[in-house]
């Protein structure tokens, strides 16, 4: 299947599962009444104020985390030719979780919390690079991600200190339920804050997904072909840093979606990363999107998205270590 005709096919399905995921709720929108009222028809102010104010910018948010989870997710496992590795391998994951806790023990409002997080993130990946430049290893890449390893276990210790502080009858369940992860409460100023840092990391990965896509090879036959490996392998992990960064302050922590969707994609496309980062996208957000529909509408309560995430993707785990064996190449 050519390259243009996939992606029309992964585009219109993102499409088909945004609208079915807008129309999906208490208060049930007709795909007709959706058209309407994006066409700038307000004769119905109910239909009008479901759609702009909870259900898009709540679907918007679910296609954004998942696009981002995804890419960043492809990209990690290209860069350190790794199948198993995960959006988190740097702590970035832990890193935002205890930025966004520490915001909500602080009782700082919804966007100082989503900053917080995301500049924790960043700090926390800035302190793994540092922490390996300061140690030069001979294998580089090893010591980059036990050095992850480490500050991320530091990271985690931090959320439970934070939990620990916290009020048990009204921070303590709004942390608990944030690090699960959920879009409850997205609201459209909380899209316009994460889509820049999303929009920053995404474009020089699509724009170097041909040269990235080489780093799979090896650095020796990178350099070969022209390329500074250690440099672009810094921009791709600054790159998929800073979405992971913003989509845990938007939605909190959702694992398994940056190990499973590569592999997902990886089926459609093959191994090579200029093939692969369009398909993750697109199967991230869409995924992501029907992940979120069903965490509000399988019960009466909402169900975390870590939790359905992780019901998806630990099966999926067992089957990539069931292939481990397998030489990156095939």
């Amino acid at each position: 299947m050519s390259d243009r005709r996939l992606t029309g096919m992964l585009a219109l399905g993102l499409v088909v599962a945004m609208m079915a995921a807008a129309a999906i709720g208490p208060f049930a929108l007709s795909p007709g009444r959706i058209l309407a009222v994006l066409s700038g028809d307000r004769s119905d102010a109910q239909a009008v104020t479901v759609l702009w104010n909870i259900r898009l910018p709540r679907v918007m948010a679910a296609a954004m985390v998942g696009a981002a989870l995804a890419a960043a997710g492809a990209a990690y496992q290209t860069t350190f030719r790794n199948p198993l590795v995960s959006p988190d391998i740097l702590g970035v994951s832990a890193g935002a979780g205890f930025g966004a806790v520490l915001g909500l023990l602080l009782g700082l409002p919804v966007m100082a919390i989503q900053l917080l997080g995301f500049a924790m993130g960043l700090a926390t990946v800035g302190l793994v690079l540092g922490l390996t430049l300061a140690l030069r290893g001979t294998g580089q890449v090893l010591v980059m991600v036990l050095c992850g390893i480490a500050i991320g276990a530091l990271a985690g210790a931090g959320i439970s200190l934070v939990k620990l502080l916290a009020d048990p009858e009204q921070q303590l369940p709004a942390i608990t339920f944030w690090l699960m992860g959920s879009l409850a409460g997205v609201k459209r100023p909380d899209l316009a804050a994460a889509l820049p840092a999303l929009l920053i990391g995404a474009a020089p990965l699509l724009a170097l997904r041909w040269r990235i896509g080489l780093l799979a090879m090896g650095d020796d036959e990178a350099r070969a072909m022209g390329i500074d490996a250690t440099r672009l392998r810094l921009l791709v992990i600054a790159c998929a840093t800073l979405m992971t960064a913003a989509a845990v302050a938007l939605a909190g922590v959702i694992g398994w979606i940056g190990l499973m969707v590569p592999h997902m994609a990886r089926l459609l496309t093959g191994p090579r990363f200029d093939r692969l980062l369009p398909a993750a996208i697109l199967i991230g957000a869409g995924f992501m999107v029907l992940v979120d529909t069903a965490a509000r509408s399988i019960a009466t309560l909402e169900v975390p998205l870590g939790i359905l995430t992780a019901v998806l993707g630990a099966p999926v785990f067992v089957w990539l270590l069931a292939r481990g064996a397998r030489p990156w190449s095939e």
